[in-house]
């Protein structure tokens, strides 16, 4: 008897150093709830016009209060030169200093290894959080490119 379940996968040798973010933010009290609403829009302006270096976006819920989005990347450089562009960086520099009752996170993984952050969510562990020990992101641990080069020289020690 012949199956009829369709089985597919992918090929990437295309992108050797894929890049894949998983981004959280949850609101932590209703006052966020405005800050959740200037990063739909941030995030609609990025779908209408992607970023060099976006291969996807995709966006879902963890719970009421949890919204996430997954994004893949040519490489980390192009993730990084957005995360240090308009509107990104405006929108991380008054997020850190006014989370307005919202925490955020996100992870990374490709080719470089894996990192994770989590900003103002004490006491929550989420994602990578949830088995690793959780530290502080200073020295080596600041950036994701500096996290990633730690894990992964960790790997190879």
């Amino acid at each position: 008897m012949q199956s009829t379940t369709l089985r597919e996968t992918v090929d990437l040798s295309a992108y050797p150093e894929l890049t894949v973010i998983i981004l959280g933010f949850k609101l932590r009290r209703l006052r966020a709830f405005p800050a959740m609403l200037r990063i739909g829009r941030g995030l609609s302006q990025i779908r209408r016009n992607p970023p060099e270096g976006l291969l996807a976006h995709e966006q879902m819920m963890f719970a009421w209060n949890h919204i996430g989005f997954r994004q893949y990347w040519r490489d980390l450089p192009s993730l990084e030169r957005f995360t240090r562009s308009m509107p990104h960086s405006d929108w991380w520099r008054d997020f850190t200093r006014d989370p307005q009752g919202a925490g955020f996170w996100h992870e990374t993984y490709g080719a470089q290894g894996i990192e994770a952050i989590y900003v103002n969510l004490p006491g929550q562990r989420l994602g990578l959080g949830q088995f690793a020990p959780v530290v502080e992101p200073v020295g080596t641990l600041l950036s994701a490119r500096q996290r990633l080069k730690v894990h992964a020289e960790a790997h190879v020690a």
